[in-house]
C-alpha cells in the first residue's frame, strides 16, 4: 500500500476541490431547476420575470453557505449525539483519554467527543478540518472495544479529519438533506396546483418541447437526492483505505484496528441512530452490507464502504510486515 504521508497532501487538495466543485454543481442546479422552470412557463404563452430562477439560486447559494457553517451541528443532531464534556464513566474517561493520546498522535488539535446512544458499535468525524472537528461513537463501540482497539478506530477518524474528507463528506451529507427539505417543498406547491398558468398565447411548436422540457424538469427533483448521495458513494471506497493506513501509522498498530473491525463486523447492523444521509461518514456502513461486501464496478459505485474483509486483510498484512521487521515473526 502507498505510504500515508505520499497521499496525505494529495487527499487534502483532492478534498478542497471536490469541496468546490459540490458546492458550484449544487448552486448550477438549483440555477437549472429554477430557470427552467422559468422557461417552461414562458413556453406555456407567458414571459414573465424569471422570479423562480432567480429565488431558488439565491436559496442555493444561501443554503451552501448555511449548511457548511452548520452543517457539523446537523449531523450530531440527526443522530441523537451528545457532547462528553464530563466523563464521569470508566467507558467515558478511557474513551477522552484516548482522543487526547490520539490528536496528539496526528498532530492536530484536540476535537470534541459526542457519544450516540446506540447498541451497535460505530464511529464517524465531522467538521471543517483539524481546527473544527467532532468524534462520535457509540456506546455499542466503547463496550464492545480494549484500550488498543478504541485507540486504533479514533486514529481512523481522525484520519479522515486530517486529511480534510471530514470537509467533503459533511457538506454533502449537509445538502442531501437540504434537496430533500426543499424537493419536499416544491412537490407541495405543485400537488397544489403546478406551475401558474394564465391567458395567453403559446409558443408555435412549444408542445413537444414544452413536455420535454417539463419531464426533465420533474425528474430533475425526482433525482436530485439520488444524484447527490451518489456523489457520496463515488468518493467514500478508497478514504476508507487511506485513513485505515492512517490510523496504523498513528497507533504504529494495524492489527489494532484490523482486531476492532472484525469485532464491529460481526455485531449486529443496522446502526439504527445514523440514517443514509450520514451513511458515508461512518468507519463502517451503518445500513447494512449486502453491497459493501463485494467487490467490483458495480459496488463501487453505489457501496459506502470497501469490503470488510478487503480493509482487513490489508491491515493485517501491515501488522505481520511491521513484526517481521522488528523480529517478531520469522523471516
Amino acid at each position: 500500500m502507498t505510504s500515508p504521508d505520499g497521499n496525505l497532501f494529495q487527499q487534502q487538495e483532492a478534498n478542497r476541490r471536490r469541496t468546490t466543485w459540490l458546492v458550484i454543481g449544487f448552486v448550477l442546479f438549483f440555477a437549472w431547476l429554477g430557470f427552467g422552470g422559468d422557461y417552461v412557463w414562458a413556453l406555456q404563452g407567458h414571459h414573465p420575470f424569471p422570479w423562480v430562477g432567480l429565488v431558488l439560486t439565491t436559496v442555493a447559494i444561501f443554503t451552501v453557505w448555511h449548511t457548511y457553517k452548520t452543517g457539523p451541528e446537523k449531523v450530531l443532531w440527526a443522530t441523537g449525539a451528545q457532547e462528553l464534556s464530563d466523563p464521569k464513566t470508566d467507558a467515558e474517561r478511557q474513551v477522552a483519554n484516548v482522543v487526547d493520546e490520539m490528536a496528539v498522535a496526528a498532530g492536530i488539535p484536540k476535537p470534541q467527543i459526542w457519544i450516540i446512544p446506540d447498541d451497535d458499535p460505530n464511529a464517524f468525524a465531522t467538521g471543517h478540518g483539524p481546527n473544527d472537528s467532532h468524534i462520535a461513537v457509540t456506546r455499542g463501540l466503547l463496550k464492545i472495544c480494549n484500550r488498543d482497539e478504541l485507540q486504533a478506530v479514533i486514529g481512523h477518524e481522525l484520519g479522515h479529519v486530517k486529511n480534510l474528507d471530514v470537509r467533503l463528506m459533511t457538506t454533502l451529507a449537509a445538502l442531501v438533506g437540504a434537496i430533500l427539505l426543499v424537493r419536499e417543498g416544491m412537490g407541495r406547491m405543485m400537488r397544489g396546483g403546478g406551475l401558474p398558468v394564465r391567458g395567453g398565447r403559446k409558443s408555435k411548436n412549444a408542445g413537444p418541447l414544452l413536455a420535454i422540457l417539463l419531464a426533465l424538469w420533474v425528474i430533475s427533483w425526482i433525482v436530485a437526492p439520488l444524484v447527490t448521495q451518489l456523489l457520496a458513494l463515488a468518493v467514500s471506497r478508497r478514504r476508507e483505505y487511506l485513513a485505515d493506513a492512517m490510523s496504523a501509522q498513528f497507533t504504529r498498530n494495524p492489527l489494532a484496528l484490523a482486531s476492532a473491525l472484525e469485532k464491529i463486523e460481526g455485531a449486529a447492523a443496522p446502526t439504527t441512530s445514523i440514517k443514509s444521509g450520514a451513511a458515508h461518514l461512518c468507519i463502517c456502513d451503518p445500513l447494512g452490507r449486502r453491497l459493501t461486501n463485494r467487490e467490483g464496478w458495480l459496488a463501487d459505485r453505489f457501496a459506502t464502504h470497501p469490503p470488510m474483509s478487503m480493509r482487513i486483510s490489508r491491515l493485517k498484512g501491515m501488522g505481520y510486515a511491521q513484526l517481521k521487521k522488528e523480529g517478531g515473526l520469522p523471516v
